[in-house]
């Protein structure tokens, strides 16, 4: 019996909001990705019972619980639960293949119904998800998405930062701007001096949220064998103490931009303070 098939990190369903049956599954297994034409590639949300190991450079266990698998059109797998705000508990950032296959028996006597093995192209990672009961499960098609549209302030200290990359310390360079991750994009990726990939974070006010916010996708950067190892700036016009404590203790370094300055309206030398 033939125990697995491979497909891509995207699933094929109907319509907006239609079960992904298990001969859609199965199809899809045995579809090559460039050969769907006329087939919509929708992101896959599956609740189900189920535990979790990531193994590679990084080990980890979540035992058996209910959960939520997205599955993205991206090529991403995230695990979530029902907290940790929207944090994954574990998750595979593309490219990935997923392969779909059958317990062995061992597994089967443990309840396992279907095992999911997610391989990261890019290193030796795998993500091996064992379902024992899928109580959900459907495809979406969220068609192109616009972007995130920032507000003035903030897209213009993006932008400004960027044109003088050199406020965070001599010989820093930019890589890009808007630098895409699966869980969104980091603000500013540059180099130091030494050579050292750096990630910046640019809030107007920067409060605790935008250093957890930071905190994940240096978690993500850091797994990338390209741009490790990745240290991060939390940049803002205004930090609260809380968020600076924050960042200190997780080795990211806070600086505080004057606005008016980098846009060459602010006259340092009328200053009385």
């Amino acid at each position: 019996m033939e125990r697995s098939r491979t497909v891509q990190t995207t699933f094929v369903g109907g319509e907006g909001g239609s079960p992904v049956q298990p001969e859609a599954r199965w199809a899809a297994a045995r579809t090559p990705f460039a050969a769907r034409a006329g087939i919509v590639l929708c992101v896959r949300l599956v609740i189900a019972q189920c535990s979790v190991d990531y193994v590679g450079r990084l080990k980890a266990h979540l035992p058996l619980a209910k959960r939520l698998l997205v599955v993205k059109a991206d090529g991403s797998v995230l695990v979530h639960s029902d907290g940790g705000s929207y944090k994954p508990l574990n998750w595979m950032s593309p490219p990935a293949t997923l392969r779909v296959q059958a317990p062995e028996d061992t597994e089967l006597e443990t309840g396992v119904s279907e095992q999911w093995v997610v391989q990261s192209a890019k290193t030796d990672d795998r993500l091996i998800i064992n379902i024992h009961e899928v109580l959900h499960d459907t495809a979406h098609d969220l068609g192109v998405d616009p972007g995130l549209i920032k507000d003035g302030v903030e897209a213009d200290l993006q932008r400004l930062l960027a044109e003088q990359i050199e406020l965070l310390g001599t010989g820093y360079s930019l890589i890009r701007r808007e630098y895409f991750t699966a869980i969104g994009p980091v603000d500013i990726l540059a180099r130091d001096a030494a050579g050292a990939t750096v990630a910046i974070e640019l809030k107007r006010r920067g409060d605790i949220d935008g250093v957890e916010q930071l905190t994940r996708y240096l978690e993500l950067l850091n797994r990338d064998p390209v741009l490790a190892p990745v240290r991060g700036i939390f940049a803002a016009q205004q930090i609260k103490p809380q968020a600076r404590v924050l960042a200190q203790d997780r080795g990211i370094d806070c600086v505080t931009l004057d606005y008016d300055a980098m846009r060459g309206v602010d006259d340092a030398e009328s200053r009385l303070f």
